[in-house]
């Protein structure tokens, strides 16, 4: 599929699941801003900051202009949108809806982590999608239930119920 920029939700989303090498099988080439590496690495704490560390490893670009979108997007979603044009890559990865309205609205092509897993289940990649769902609500990563059911229905799951 091309190249994708990363910003960093995805990405924590991606790891928490441990699916990161997902990006890897549907993409040519996977990078990730500066902004957005510091943003992955600003806790060290987490059970799941080594994956990401050892995942993003010669993945970190830095932008070569000035980022002027700061003033509309947070930094790191601002220079990945930056870092598309730059490289032009086929695809933005991100979740925050406000940013990716932005982003589609410059003419940028966006796909978000539960697009990517989506498609990662009809390429065979992923044999079941309902476990990675459940785990992301309980690690407190915000996607609409009603989003992920509607997913879930798609490949032929059953639903999550409300616990």
């Amino acid at each position: 599929m091309g190249m994708v920029i990363a910003d960093a939700s995805p990405i924590f989303s991606l790891a928490i699941i441990d699916k990161l090498q997902v990006l890897d099988a549907l993409f040519d080439s996977v990078y990730i801003p500066k902004a957005v590496w510091e943003e992955l690495t600003r806790d060290i704490t987490t059970s799941y900051y080594p994956t990401i560390v050892n995942y993003c490893k010669g993945k970190v670009k830095v932008i070569s202009g000035f980022n002027k979108l700061t003033f509309i997007m947070d930094y790191g979603e601002s220079e990945s949108v930056i870092l598309y044009k730059e490289l032009n890559a086929n695809y933005l990865l991100i979740d925050d809806k406000k940013a990716r309205t932005i982003a589609e609205h410059l003419g940028i092509q966006c796909i978000g982590t539960i697009g990517i897993l989506s498609t990662a289940k009809n390429r065979g990649i992923i044999a079941e999608l309902k476990p990675l769902f459940e785990t992301f609500l309980k690690n407190r990563r915000y996607y609409s239930l009603s989003l992920l059911n509607a997913i879930l229905k798609k490949h032929n799951e059953t639903p999550i119920t409300k616990t």
